[in-house]
């Protein structure tokens, strides 16, 4: 996508918050109207608003999103505006990675035969993204990402806002495991967290879409 198009998030320097995909309340009880609130409209805002003040003159004011990603992936000195940028993108794919309706358990459609394919069955899948989950310290997300070439599908975890698309992987799935994702509702409790994410929340259609390429139109 490109500024001209109007579904785009990003024009000349102006990044916008996206609006969640549901209602604050329409996750409860596993993840509240408050945590949404302050994660939504403060934490991914602040990613949003601070990124719109370093654009401008970096000569990147045109790029989309994803392309600001990997311009200053490797670039030390635009490791802050990675940061912003990565983050801004992440959160909005995690959103989507969430449904109200249906969410949780086993995947549906063809990434149910391919996590069977390449993780052996959905429980090994499971385990492995919630180990990922768990022992990445401090600060971070868990992914299910997807080679470019053979879309064979793994797990991988990233610190602070470090994201697959710095690393040519196509992202799946996500769950946020900085402490302000969960520490509202669930304090210490990281894998009561994950689990909840895994069984009640995750969204299958929009990780189907996300491992056959499709736009889904949220993130770019």
């Amino acid at each position: 996508m490109t500024a001209k198009n109007s579904k785009d998030k990003i024009t000349m320097s102006n990044i916008t918050l996206p609006e969640l995909p549901y209602a604050k309340d329409a996750l409860e009880p596993h993840i509240s109207a408050e945590t949404l609130e302050y994660h939504h409209d403060k934490h991914h805002n602040a990613y949003v608003t601070k990124l719109n003040e370093l654009l401008p003159g970096s000569g990147l004011e045109d790029k989309t999103l994803p392309e600001i990603i990997v311009a200053t992936a490797k670039d030390d000195s635009k490791q802050g505006m990675f940061n912003q940028a990565a983050q801004v993108w992440n959160h909005t794919f995690y959103w989507n990675c969430m449904t109200p309706t249906n969410g949780g358990g086993e995947p549906t459609g063809d990434l149910k035969a391919k996590i069977e394919e390449d993780f052996g069955s959905y429980d090994k899948f499971r385990e492995e993204f919630k180990n990922a989950a768990l022992t990445q310290f401090g600060s971070g997300w868990a992914w299910l990402v997807a080679d470019k070439v053979g879309g064979k599908l793994s797990i991988a975890k990233t610190a602070n806002a470090d994201t697959p698309l710095a690393h040519d992987q196509i992202a799946v799935l996500t769950c946020d495991v900085w402490e302000h994702a969960y520490y509202i509702d669930y304090r210490n409790r990281r894998p009561d967290y994950v689990d909840t994410f895994l069984d009640k929340l995750v969204n299958w259609d929009y990780a189907n879409a996300k491992y056959k390429g499709q736009d889904a139109g949220v993130e770019e």
